[in-house]
């Protein structure tokens, strides 16, 4: 058990068990051990690539995405481009050569990045550096960021917030919980009583065994990004991996190296997340006022906004890479890829016009 283990085993010792959203929440921001507090995990060398890593267009995509819903929406002469998670900082690197087609987008903007990882953000402002425009980073959303109309992008940054995970058992549904084996090793137990949840409809009938998750910090961030822009403007616009309108399952995973691992082994030095509910967050939205849209797989989505239109444009600049192009964009829209488990979300303000793409 590494060091981060034994201070989570001595915590359930002292207080009893843990819900999976605690222990993920320790695991990815402890101070001194966290995974997104102490390290950079991307990368060929670090635990995953993620969309941007794999291609330029996918951030040309994004960023062209917010300058037509800012064009749609009067362009508002201040605006905050957000970027929730930027990992390296090549999705708003490629953003915002992309928005160079419109400058007066760039002069409107101010743009926020939100990251609690230190060595990330090193990377963002080296990347960055030369981007022609001022940026800001800051820890965390909050309300700083909604006095104005907000532009938000989140790229794999809602899989990574904790959930709770609840099975149905003879006694109702029981919180799955991290507690401690006979030999003082992490594992997971059932909560001894039930509780009374409310399961959205269209999830079909669960029996014994069957997995609900739910994230409360997801929904409560999405409400709070549709409040903001319910009442100020703008547009989000969330991609990841997840469902929609699906039953029930356990979709906690941890991924080092590249390669899945053991969710309680290694605490802090491997990436937990769990797959997006997608229908969640256009509720928590809704609820805070906007209006949703999708969501679309990230095949559909692409290829809507010219993705094989820019492909081919890069290979006319780029013979020499035709093929390693060619191969970037079927990973990111090709069904057995990316196309179908990665999805995307978009939140308006009523009135707003449809966004590309949905």
């Amino acid at each position: 058990m590494n060091a981060l283990g034994e201070r989570i085993a001595s915590l359930i010792a002292a207080q009893g068990p843990l819900s999976i959203a605690q222990f993920m929440a320790m695991s990815a921001l402890d101070p001194q051990y966290g995974y997104y507090t102490t390290r950079d995990p991307l990368g060929l060398g670090g635990d995953f690539v993620t969309a941007p890593e794999i291609s330029q267009m996918f951030g040309e995509l994004a960023g062209l995405w917010c300058v037509q819903a800012w064009f749609d929406q009067g362009r508002p002469p201040h605006a905050r481009l957000v970027e929730l998670g930027p990992g390296t900082g090549s999705l708003m690197e490629d953003a915002l050569r992309a928005a160079k087609l419109a400058p007066e987008f760039r002069e409107a903007v101010e743009i926020v990045m939100v990251d609690a990882n230190p060595a990330l953000v090193v990377r963002q402002k080296a990347r960055l550096a030369n981007a022609g425009v001022s940026v800001t980073w800051q820890a965390q959303f909050d309300e700083s960021l909604c006095n104005w109309p907000l532009f938000l992008i989140a790229n794999e940054f809602f899989d990574a917030l904790p959930i709770r995970q609840f099975v149905q058992t003879a006694r109702g549904w029981c919180e799955n919980m991290v507690t401690l084996d006979a030999n003082q090793n992490l594992a997971l137990g059932l909560s001894p009583d039930p509780l009374p949840l409310n399961i959205p409809s269209g999830r079909g009938e669960a029996t014994d065994g069957a997995v609900y998750e739910t994230s409360p910090a997801s929904t409560a961030l999405a409400e709070e990004i549709g409040r903001a822009i319910a009442m100020r403007g703008g547009a989000a616009l969330i991609l990841d991996y997840g469902y929609s309108g699906d039953g029930f399952g356990d979709t906690l995973q941890a991924v080092g190296e590249h390669q899945f691992r053991d969710v309680l082994t290694r605490p802090g030095e491997i990436d937990l997340s769990a797959h997006v509910d997608f229908d969640a967050l256009a509720h928590a939205a809704k609820r805070g006022g906007a209006v949703s849209y999708g969501p679309v797989t990230q095949g559909e989505l692409l290829t809507g906004l010219g993705i094989l239109n820019r492909m081919m444009n890069l290979q006319r600049q780029n013979p020499g890479d035709r093929e390693e192009i060619a191969v970037a964009v079927d990973r990111l829209i090709n069904p057995d890829q990316m196309g179908t488990l990665f999805k995307a979300l978009a939140i308006l303000p009523h009135g707003a016009p449809t966004p590309p793409g949905f």
